[in-house]
């Protein structure tokens, strides 16, 4: 499945599906969060815009135990995160997509090691109709024949009106309208990579500058379709389920698909930082890292729609960095 990739990533002594565990619940054993004393100063974060939200209610929950502390967030998408972290211009650098190789190995002739990463959180990327639109299930390779002109997902001929994925009625001669994330996005990346199997889009998708303005474009378009993070969901669109493939099932995007790889467009959030090998993170970053990973930091993340992570991928990466709290 396309989830297979992300999945292998938390197999590696982080497993987010614990047995039993209930889908939208809060590992219980996740850490509270206790604030310390002598907290203040500024850290910048520039990044993800598909993280704007979460870092600012991250922001908010954080400044409201430590007033002393500013946290200032610019997201204009993903591709902006390592730039600013190699400059030294950013403390954090949210992205809705790993680093790439390339982006890693200028952080390391920079500072000769790699950026700490943090796995924040899980998102499943949803495809989003307008509320009226019937469509009940896509595959991967309709979805490509969708929105990609090499059509590397094997379907014949491309998609173009909604008669052509069997819809009827005043839907069946409408040309589909289609709407987009823009190339600093990596939402626009793993979109790429993982639905149109590295193809590319058709120059008739309409890009947008965020999130949630493509979900706003297409509940204003009765015959559009477009991707976005699923927790930028309104009343005013559906998601589509979705099947890896023909023949098998149609999955919508909740906790449980995604965690179990069902959902074929989940992934992980991340988080970059720069982290000295061997040297103690100074407190201010040390405490939001800290306060990401509790219970409270957990709670933003099922507020703006998102999946949590475990108190075990939270222990995890707290210990790589170095970072110790009593639960």
């Amino acid at each position: 499945m396309a989830f297979e990739k992300t999945a292998a990533v938390l197999a590696a002594g982080a497993i987010l599906a614990t047995a039993g565990a209930r889908a939208e619940a809060l590992d219980p054993a996740l850490a509270i969060y206790r604030p310390e004393p002598g907290i203040a100063g500024t850290v910048k974060s520039i990044g993800s815009d598909s993280l704007n939200n979460l870092m600012a209610l991250w922001a908010e929950g954080f400044g409201r135990l430590h007033p002393g502390l500013r946290v200032e967030i610019e997201g204009k998408g993903s591709s902006t995160a390592p730039p600013a972290l190699i400059a030294g211009t950013a403390h954090f650098g949210p992205m809705s997509r790993p680093m790439k190789g390339a982006e890693l190995d200028l952080f390391e002739k920079r500072y000769g090691y790699r950026p700490a990463t943090m796995r924040v959180a899980v998102d499943a990327l949803a495809l989003f109709v307008h509320k009226d639109n019937p469509l009940a299930c896509l595959t991967l390779g309709q979805v490509d024949a969708l929105f990609s002109k090499t059509r590397r997902g094997g379907a014949a001929r491309a998609i173009a009106r909604w008669s052509d994925l069997g819809l009827g009625g005043d839907f069946a001669a409408k040309p589909v309208s289609l709407y987009g994330r823009n190339s600093a996005s990596g939402t626009y990346g793993y979109f790429k990579e993982t639905a149109l199997a590295g193809g590319d889009f058709k120059d008739s998708v309409k890009e947008q500058p965020g999130s949630s303005t493509v979900v706003q474009a297409v509940a204003s378009d009765r015959y559009a379709i477009g991707y976005s993070g699923v927790g930028y969901r309104t009343a005013d669109v559906r998601i589509v389920p979705l099947a890896a493939r023909a023949g098998e099932p149609c999955f919508e995007p909740t906790p449980q698909t995604a965690y179990e790889g069902d959902y074929p467009l989940a992934r992980l959030l991340y988080v970059y930082f720069n982290l000295v090998p061997n040297r103690p993170l100074d407190p201010a970053r040390a405490a939001f890292v800290a306060y990401v990973y509790s219970r409270q930091g957990q709670e933003a993340v099922l507020k703006d729609g998102y999946y949590p992570i475990t108190a075990e991928v939270a222990a995890e990466d707290l210990a790589a960095f170095g970072i110790r709290r009593e639960p």
